[in-house]
């Protein structure tokens, strides 16, 4: 199975449109399941952090003026994901920055994404939320640091991930999860998951 790159950031606020600008961005990259290398770092991109954001993420102005620029860091980030394939949750979210920032720094942005929130309102309708937290108090899976942290958020991101990739092999018997799945499985019909999950089953 082929790397893929679990990406979260932090930022200013809900919209590069809007003139919003990231703070923080955090990527593992994840291999048969386990965590083989990390990025994360600050990112100073000239922007003024409201003070709602600061008390939500913990992240400063001092922190971020004393920052990398954000051009910088996020030529070092497109280079530590290459071609691997993204999952985010909420991936429209983090999308939109990826590709806003790399914009900005004269990259291209051209990894596909997956996210873990679509994919798991079809394989887990019956979780009491869909939000990244819940879902890793559904699973019983550990806590990765403060919340609304870049590094901790990708942590759980990627573990949510691998509890996504175990249930589809345990419980639908797909021997590769891969993230072509998980597009597919993102893009369906909430009525057609188990057709999809039979189209897969032994592959």
């Amino acid at each position: 199975m082929s790397c893929i790159a679990v990406i979260d950031f932090e930022t200013t606020g809900l919209s590069p449109a809007m003139g919003d600008r990231a703070t923080e961005v955090a990527i593992v990259l994840v291999e048969h399941g386990q965590v083989v290398d990390r990025f994360q770092s600050l990112m100073n991109a000239g922007r003024y952090i409201p003070s709602f954001i600061e008390s939500l993420t913990g992240i400063s102005n001092a922190m971020v003026a004393a920052a990398p620029a954000a051009e910088k860091v996020m030529a070092e980030a497109n280079r530590f994901v290459g071609n691997a394939p993204m999952v985010a949750h909420n991936a429209s979210f983090d999308r939109r920055f990826w590709e806003a920032e790399l914009n900005r720094a004269g990259e291209k942005a051209t990894q596909p994404f997956a996210c873990t929130m679509l994919v798991a309102r079809r394989l887990y309708p019956q979780a009491p939320s869909h939000k990244l937290g819940v879902l890793i108090d559904y699973h019983r899976l550990p806590k990765a640091g403060r919340a609304h942290r870049a590094m901790a958020d990708a942590e759980m991101a990627a573990s949510l991930l691998g509890q996504i990739q175990d249930d589809l092999r345990s419980r639908h018997r797909v021997t590769r999860p891969d993230h072509a799945l998980l597009l597919a499985l993102q893009r369906c019909a909430k009525p057609a998951v188990s057709a999809l999950m039979s189209k897969y089953a032994g592959a």
